[in-house]
């Protein structure tokens, strides 16, 4: 009986670090987005790599499952993470009500993407909790029903970013369910930290530079926050949530992950 919650309740777990996640990641405003996506995906494989190699070495990969792990490492290891640090650092001195806002539409592409691709079927009554779900973490996050939209030009950029991170972030779950079918949680996370990686280090060097023209380098306090969102809010996050992932449909995961509680302003 316990056993058939496993999945849903890991997936709160995950849902609720996530809460603190953009907390922490608006201290990092002086970085470029790419430079933190970079280094924390760093540490999270350095710390996660000595727990995992022996898995790694037995794992083998079909063209189909490495072209899943390509897929889901763009779209919710750089595009999805992009997307949402931009947004923040677009509205770091500001309200970030906004971001958050459409954050709650991610629901609507992992319900699609899923329904598509995994051919998971909806009922009435499903549809019916779901669209309460999504109305409600919306006064969870906004509890007068109000938003700021008086920021000016930087709120509609963190708008589009926020929406485009919540698509990214939406449909990789579908990909990340269908990943986690053939390869065991531990290794699907690895591998989706280690192609991140492969695919952020060019783009450190095109975008990760200081107005100076040099590259940027965290500054010691700085690794500090990065190291405390691989072992919080990315690597551990991830962990724990594509372990409940493997055994939960995506309809019923992307709705748990309305879980997560946001800093009220």
């Amino acid at each position: 009986m316990l056993k058939q919650y496993t999945g849903p309740l890991l997936i709160i777990i995950a849902a609720l670090l996530w809460a603190f996640d953009g907390v922490i990641r608006r201290y990092l405003y002086a970085l470029p987005p790419i430079t933190i996506i970079f280094f924390e995906h760093l540490f999270g494989l350095i710390i996660l790599f000595p727990f995992v190699y022996k898995y790694i070495l037995k794992t083998k990969f079909t063209k189909r499952e490495f072209f899943l792990v390509i897929l889901v490492s763009i779209l919710s290891g750089l595009l999805g993470t992009l997307w949402f640090t931009t947004a923040l650092l677009q509205v770091h001195s500001i309200s970030f009500s906004v971001v958050f806002l459409l954050q709650k539409l991610q629901p609507i592409f992992a319900i699609t993407t899923a329904r598509i691709f995994l051919k998971e079927q909806l009922d009435k009554r499903y549809i019916k909790w779901a669209l309460l779900a999504i109305f409600s973490a919306f006064f969870v996050t906004f509890p007068n029903g109000w938003i700021n939209f008086q920021t000016g030009e930087g709120t509609i950029i963190a708008a589009l970013y926020a929406l485009g991170a919540a698509f990214a972030w939406g449909s990789s779950t579908t990909f990340s369910k269908m990943l986690l079918g053939k390869i065991d949680f531990k290794v699907s996370t690895f591998y989706r930290f280690f192609v991140t990686i492969l695919i952020a280090l060019p783009l450190l060097f095109l975008f990760g530079n200081t107005n100076g023209g040099g590259l940027s380098i965290p500054n010691l306090s700085q690794f500090a926050l990065l190291a405390l969102i691989a072992v919080s809010t990315g690597m551990v996050a991830l962990l724990i949530y594509y372990k409940g992932l493997a055994k939960t449909p995506v309809h019923i995961s992307t709705i748990l992950e309305l879980t997560f509680l946001t800093r009220r302003e």
